[in-house]
């Protein structure tokens, strides 16, 4: 039986030296924490935070994030897609998502605010009701993804294909409908 932790917080902590205990971590706090090229496969974390971590190239297969916020972190080359799915539901509030996946998962009413999201593939998942509140989306990947009711109003540096996902009812402002029509190779004026 794996352990239980809960109403902890982990402070200041370099988990690549010694790594986070295989546990359920449930409404647990990580401040400031090095968790970078470490294993947390299996790991389950129920309603907790992440602030000023660096996650980059973590290894998250099998691992339960529900009801998970992240803070000012870092996070390049995660694959989300090799998670745990079921109650999936985290969100992400100024960080650093290169390089990351999101591959086929339902991540129906996801936040994104204030976050980089370069090269981050979206493809053939479901952002229905997501919002990317100044994002910047560059060569991020969306093929054959879900984005209704999606809000792009803020967002920038995307390149949507209409033709190639769902995008009804999504919300996008003027200054970005280059993005929706990049594949035609227009130019557009004020």
């Amino acid at each position: 039986m794996p352990e239980y932790i809960s109403d902890q917080t982990f402070e200041k902590a370099d988990f690549t030296l010694r790594p986070l205990p295989k546990a359920a971590y449930e409404n647990c706090k990580f401040i400031n924490c090095d968790f970078s090229s470490s294993d947390l496969s299996g790991v389950k974390f129920l309603d907790c935070q992440f602030t000023f971590c660096n996650l980059s190239l973590v290894s998250i297969t099998k691992t339960v994030f529900n009801e998970v916020n992240f803070y000012d972190c870092k996070m390049l080359g995660l694959r989300f897609e090799n998670c745990n799915d079921f109650g999936l539901a985290f969100s992400f509030n100024n960080c650093k998502l290169d390089h990351s996946s999101f591959y086929k998962l339902k991540l129906k009413k996801m936040a994104f605010k204030t976050s980089q999201l370069h090269e981050v593939d979206f493809s053939e998942s479901d952002l229905t009701n997501s919002t990317f509140d100044n994002c910047d989306l560059l060569k991020a990947s969306f093929d054959r993804t879900i984005l209704e009711k999606a809000d792009f109003r803020t967002a920038y540096n995307y390149s949507i294909d209409p033709d190639n996902n769902r995008i009804k009812k999504a919300r996008f402002s003027k200054s970005g409908l280059a993005g929706l029509l990049h594949k035609y190779d227009i130019q557009i004026s004020e």
